[in-house]
């Protein structure tokens, strides 16, 4: 007797990261991997922050549940943060600490959306997003992520997708997989756009930290009611180097948040204790260290930029930013096929463009994070190698 899955997870492909990395095969000659396969950072979380994590384990309490929502402290802490980096206001009331952002995302979506319900969002988009929606029974309505002249989607695409049982717009800026930072005008189109069809804009910023400026990403939140069209969703995985430590962030309008909270107390209660005290420690404790990890980002993005102008370099960037780079390849097999044959036979790992969306099989996704702004010679290198 067989056993019997849900016809909505059969649907859904295995993990990406997970099936990219079974494609290396150790062998005698191997070179070290170059892997730019998953967007994490090389570098452990700051050495004070490690000692205060070290300090929670060991403080009365922090091994008990919070608040569904999360810590006073924290939700406070994050308000004045977000209001201070997107000049505005924004109100503790109005913040949900989630265990990740990917959680985020989830509790959002099950709280506006049900099963024959559809969303619109940009392809190539970040595969948890699809993977999760499919599971939910939502149809996907793609609008292009790009063209050869515009390197971000525009609302106009969006509208006539728009029906009565359109839910949300789903965006990621800075965007996950290609790197792309959207103007604020195009933002401000779309939650126009969402506004008028009366449905949600949510807004995944996970990468906002690593913006090429300190200005605003965009005035959505100086909105007159953004609460009744406007999610955003953030990770602090990236910045503080904790994404094992799994903690993300919610702003949303109080009737969102009443029928998130139900979503998130099934899924794990409330997030970590102990990440929860961290990231608050970190919001006010290291300015210095996130402004030097900014720039060893920024660094490595350059290199990487620079190692593309290479001489007789067929591989074509077609954007880039944050922790990615998206590259169109110059062969006529799918990008699959490309990135399993680059992970086998010239040491590189990285994603190809079929697991994030349709009509992607051109394109590969490279995550720069964890390598050193020295190593992308290599990367032109054994880019080069696989032309031959």
């Amino acid at each position: 007797m067989s056993v019997k899955i849900s016809p909505l997870v059969e649907a859904v492909a295995f993990p990406p990261i997970a099936e990219a990395m079974s494609w290396v095969k150790p062998k005698p000659g191997n070179r070290a991997l170059l892997n730019m396969c998953q967007a994490v950072p090389s570098y452990p979380p700051a050495e004070k922050l490690q000692a205060e994590i070290a300090r929670l384990a060991h403080a009365p309490n922090t091994g008990g549940y919070t608040d569904i929502f999360g810590i006073a402290p924290l939700r406070t802490a994050y308000a004045k943060h977000m209001s201070e980096d997107y000049v505005t206001t924004i109100d503790a009331a109005n913040v949900a600490i989630t265990t990740g952002c990917n959680q985020a995302f989830s509790a959002a979506i099950m709280a506006i959306a049900k099963a024959g319900d559809n969303v619109i969002i940009p392809a190539p988009y970040y595969f948890n997003h699809q993977m999760w929606l499919t599971m939910m029974g939502i149809e996907i309505r793609s609008i292009p992520a790009f063209s050869e002249s515009v390197k971000h989607p525009l609302a106009a695409n969006a509208a006539p997708l728009i029906d009565a049982r359109t839910r949300a717009i789903i965006l990621c800026t800075p965007n996950n997989p290609t790197g792309a930072i959207y103007p604020a005008s195009e933002l401000q189109a779309f939650f126009k756009l969402a506004q008028s069809a009366n449905i949600m804009l949510i807004l995944d910023e996970t990468y906002k930290d690593f913006r090429p400026d300190a200005a605003a990403p965009h005035q959505l939140f100086n909105q007159p009611n953004w609460e009744q069209t406007l999610i955003q969703l953030y990770s602090f995985s990236k910045i503080y180097a904790l994404a094992g430590y799994r903690l993300g962030a919610m702003l949303a309008g109080p009737e969102i948040l009443h029928e998130a909270a139900k979503i998130l107390d099934c899924m794990t209660i409330c997030p970590p204790h102990i990440t929860q005290r961290a990231v608050e420690f970190g919001l006010t404790e290291l300015e210095d260290w996130k402004t030097e990890k900014k720039l060893v980002m920024k660094h490595r993005l350059a290199a990487l930029r620079q190692s593309f102008e290479t001489p007789g370099l067929n591989y074509k960037l077609v954007s880039s930013g944050a922790y990615f780079a998206y590259v169109k390849h110059p062969f006529a097999e799918d990008s699959k096929s490309v990135a399993k044959r680059l992970a086998q036979d010239n040491d590189l790992l990285c994603l190809p463009g079929t697991m994030f969306g349709p009509d992607q099989e051109s394109f590969l996704r490279l995550a720069f994070a964890n390598v050193g702004a020295e190593r992308m010679v290599e990367l032109s290198e054994r880019l080069l190698e696989s032309q031959k």
